[in-house]
């Protein structure tokens, strides 16, 4: 029977090394400023340079450690160059963020285009698996790791305007239990965060119309919209020692919608 230290506290993230996707903001700053908090230095990605050291200052100014890389992650170099340098600067990597994703369309699946759909298709999945499969094998050489898919409640639900995101966060569901049996002997975990309607830049089509943002919260039990932290603060958990048994699963993180409408909305 192995027993587990109680030194530092279950959610101790201090002398880990944190890559996070989509970095810059949304719920990818988010992440990255509650992962520092908790003691591990972070890299902060996005295609944009400047915005990302925008973020990485504001946790250095804080105390934390962080750096800034830019990183498009439908390109195979970028991401490549990503695991390098931190491993390069800091010599490991122990939590892996994949956060960054794409939604070129709205509307119909008859009428989505066959560029978006591959773009979609590409960024959101392919680009994870790229991306687990360059990290992997360096967490696997210093005993393991913990991998988190920023997937949606998207992925369980259909859609007639978000068919081709739906199904994208679907199979973000799928790649992590896939890898999850595929690396678990090796230490690895994989888990996925569903988040339901978030306050970010990325969903603002769906909340920012004052009915819409109405309608959403009314079917929402917690009868609110979701803030970045509260996803920020499932991925602190994922990453932690916390969740040191949990593997190939995905947390919901939306406010109640999937388990059924408040008793206000059904009077």
């Amino acid at each position: 029977m192995t027993t587990r230290s109680l030194e530092g506290t279950l959610f101790d993230l201090a002398g880990k090394v944190a890559v996070v996707t989509g970095g810059s903001k949304g719920i990818g700053r988010a992440i990255c400023e509650r992962l520092a908090q908790h003691g591990a230095r972070v890299v902060v990605s996005s295609r944009k340079l400047d915005a990302c050291e925008q973020v990485a200052e504001g946790i250095r100014a804080r105390g934390g450690e962080a750096v800034a890389q830019a990183c498009h992650i439908g390109r195979k170099e970028d991401l490549q160059a990503l695991v390098d340098r931190t491993t390069e600067r800091w010599g490991r990597i122990d939590v892996l963020v994949c956060n960054a994703a794409v939604n070129p369309y709205y509307g119909p699946s008859l009428g989505i285009p066959d560029e978006a759909f591959d773009r979609i298709m590409a960024s959101n999945i392919k680009s994870n698996l790229w991306l687990c499969n360059m990290a992997f094998p360096g967490m696997a050489e210093r005993g393991g790791g913990s991998a988190i898919i920023v997937s949606s409640i998207g992925g369980f639900r259909g859609s007639v305007m978000l068919g081709a995101y739906a199904i994208s966060k679907a199979a973000d569901m799928q790649l992590a239990r896939n890898l999850a049996c595929e690396w678990g002997p090796k230490g690895i975990r994989v888990n996925c965060i569903a988040p339901g309607l978030v306050r970010t830049d990325f969903a603002r089509a769906l909340w920012e119309n004052p009915e819409n943002a109405r309608k959403r919260i009314r079917e929402t039990p917690l009868l609110r919209l979701g803030e970045p932290d509260d996803i920020a603060g499932a991925a602190v958990f994922l990453a932690a020692p916390a969740s040191a048994f949990m593997t190939g699963q995905t947390i919901v993180v939306d406010g109640g919608v999937l388990a059924g409408q408040p008793a206000a909305a059904d009077a």
